[in-house]
């Protein structure tokens, strides 16, 4: 009679820390962990980037408070914004900038609305978690700004990072 009352939970999307596999080869196999993964953004009208780990889930200080649609008209006169994700990877040399793709956003402070479309935000994160680089369609400034980040961030791991990132971002 209980299984009846209750359906069968099942296993939903996993994030974990660490080695999913841990040794053994049984529960948490192909689980994602997001621990090499950063949220920054890049204030397109004030030429700054900055990182916020909030937005790993849609809390950053920037959508705190701000009801999001993907109508751009709900959001008309806002201040627009890059979120790029960007994942570091490892090679026998060292860190380095592995994935990198970015995301657009507007937000309308008055207003309290904002233009985004959440799936995009999600297929270009988990390109970046795969090594792609995807930021052609960044203005040329923020793309400048982009690039003055991650060079100044980790002088290193900009010069191991691929050349196709390094190319994409004019730097």
């Amino acid at each position: 009679m209980a299984n009846e009352e209750k359906p069968k939970q099942k296993v939903g999307f996993t994030i974990i820390k660490n080695d999913p596999t841990d040794g053994h080869k049984g529960y948490g196999i192909g689980s994602l962990s997001l621990e090499n993964v950063s949220p920054l953004f890049i204030d397109i009208e004030e030429q700054e980037a900055f990182i916020d780990i909030g937005a790993m889930h849609a809390r950053s200080q920037v959508e705190r408070g701000i009801k999001f649609t993907v109508n751009r008209e709900d959001s008309e006169g806002g201040k627009p914004y890059w979120l790029v994700w960007i994942t570091i990877d490892f090679n026998p040399e060292g860190p380095y900038y592995a994935g990198v793709t970015a995301c657009e956003m507007v937000v309308n402070r008055e207003k309290r609305r904002g233009y985004k479309i959440l799936a995009d935000h999600v297929n270009l994160m988990d390109k970046s978690m795969k090594r792609k680089i995807i930021v052609d369609q960044m203005d040329d400034s923020s793309k400048k700004v982009l690039a003055e980040y991650l060079r100044n961030h980790n002088p290193e791991m900009w010069e191991r990072s691929v050349d196709q990132l390094k190319q994409d971002l004019n730097a």
